[in-house]
């Protein structure tokens, strides 16, 4: 060896080795995705606006979500679910092959089952039981597909939560709204694609990273809305800076932007400059959203909205708006769901609190939705992370535990049944005896409607294709109209 080819290896990095293995690895890759692209299962995706509109591979009913995601869990005991049985042998300990190999939150053991809290009866023509606590939902029975068989493989409310919103239990996957937006694009220039929208008294547990990208580009993350007032804080301009003036700026910040790109090639730059573009467009787009004043009387009555307050009525109604205006998925997160029977959160008043913060909205965007004619191509869909238990807690108050083997949520909108009922728990309602629908099926079934096969729509990362339903999941064609 030579002295060049000595000092040509002593001036090597690792950063050096490590990019030019690179190229030979990235070859492979964009091979690999090229095989994809030609056989129809990736989107193509123009760089300089990821979220353009696409058309799905696959004729599709909807093109729009609404999720609407009761965070804490809501007792389908006290909502959906009237079990005489479970009444009938309330304060008697359940069966002991019911409990054997199960694992609960907090349950030790010693409880006992605990009837119904509340009154049922049975409303529309599919004869769906409802408590007293939902009249409103009486309105919709006939409207939406109930999913009463749900399951779910994670009984802790973090975990839970990015289980149902991301397919795995651990933060760092895309989000539902990440991978539909990843699939789809957008069809509005000057709202983001997808939006988050918050209420309650907290925030949901696992935070930001139920809305986040993953590991997909950023420019499919979830943005998060403030109910009033300004969407984003700071999107306005300062006083005493004119609209050319900041125009200016973001054209300024654009070009070192764009240099910054030459040099490096790194797409998040891209992601970078359309953000700048996105929030200069929403200074003007984002406060008309904002303004009910062009609601009638009757629409903001009927959703139960109170002028100048945050709540999930606004949001329900904003979440129409945005899907009015282009957005393709709007998720909303009501809290204080949790029963455990503890200060705060038992199944008498505080139930009965957060039951009625959400019904009148719920129901009334489905009718909202419905009367305009967005619920063809609108999805809707109503639930929590898990359900709750039969047996109740040895607490204060009167509570139940996170229950993972039967919950009840609700679908409506295009391409879905209408005023069906699908699944049944048992008796007790401990677990299900007919309809199954585990979380992974759920997911493969919003796909479906939406244009997709789940098992082609997917990111190649590490040499793995990772896909919304891992390795699982089969579409629920009993809920199809």
């Amino acid at each position: 060896m030579n002295d060049f080819e000595n000092r040509w290896l002593a001036e090597r990095t690792r950063r050096h080795f490590f990019r030019d293995c690179g190229v030979g690895l990235g070859s492979i890759a964009i091979n690999s995705m090229m095989r994809q692209l030609q056989a129809g299962q990736l989107p193509v995706i123009d760089p300089a606006n990821p979220m353009s509109a696409r058309k799905p591979p696959l004729p599709a009913k909807a093109k729009n979500v609404i999720f609407l995601h009761m965070a804490g869990a809501p007792s389908q005991l006290e909502l959906f679910e009237d079990k005489p049985k479970l009444r009938e042998y309330h304060g008697k300990a359940p069966p002991k092959s019911l409990m054997e190999g199960k694992r609960f939150a907090f349950l030790k053991g010693n409880e006992t089952l605990l009837g119904n809290q509340r009154e049922f009866g049975r409303y529309g023509e599919c004869g769906m039981s409802l408590s007293e606590l939902f009249p409103y939902h009486r309105k919709i029975v006939d409207e939406v597909v109930w999913l009463r068989g749900m399951t779910t493989d994670v009984f802790n409310h973090g975990p839970a939560k990015l289980f149902m919103n991301t397919g795995f239990q651990a933060p760092g996957r895309p989000s539902m709204g990440s991978w539909i937006t990843y699939g789809l694009g957008s069809e509005s220039e000057n709202l983001p694609g997808f939006v988050v929208l918050q209420s309650g008294p907290r925030g949901p547990r696992a935070g930001n990273s139920l809305w986040a990208s993953g590991f997909l580009p950023t420019s499919f993350q979830g943005v998060p809305f403030r109910g009033k007032g300004d969407a984003i804080l700071h999107l306005r301009s300062p006083k005493g800076i004119t609209r050319e003036r900041e125009r200016s700026f973001y054209d300024t910040v654009g070009a070192l932007n764009r240099a910054r790109l030459k040099e490096t090639g790194d797409p998040e730059i891209l992601t970078r400059l359309n953000a700048y573009e996105m929030a200069y467009r929403m200074q003007t787009s984002a406060p008309e959203l904002m303004d009910f004043k062009g609601e009638s009387k009757s629409t903001l009555d009927s959703y139960g909205v109170k002028p100048g307050e945050s709540s999930f009525a606004s949001n329900c109604l904003l979440a129409r708006r945005l899907v009015e205006r282009g957005s393709r998925f709007v998720q909303l997160y009501h809290t204080n769901w949790d029963s455990h029977g503890g200060p705060g959160e038992n199944l008498n008043k505080d139930f009965e609190k957060v039951c009625k913060d959400v019904d009148q909205a719920s129901a009334a965007l489905v009718l909202d939705l419905k009367e305009r004619g967005m619920l063809e191509d609108t999805l809707v869909i109503w639930g929590g992370e898990f359900g709750r238990t039969p047996m109740g807690e040895n607490r204060k108050t009167v509570g139940r535990d996170h229950h993972i083997e039967a919950f009840t949520m609700w679908m409506a909108g295009a391409g879905l049944k209408s005023g069906y009922i699908h699944g049944q728990s048992d008796e007790l309602g401990f677990g299900v005896v007919d309809g199954k629908v585990h979380v992974h099926d759920l997911h493969a079934t919003l796909l479906h409607l939406l244009g997709f096969d789940h098992e082609q729509l997917t990111y190649r990362l590490q040499g793995r294709d990772f896909r919304l339903t891992d390795v699982h999941g089969k579409i629920v064609k009993e809920i199809l109209a």
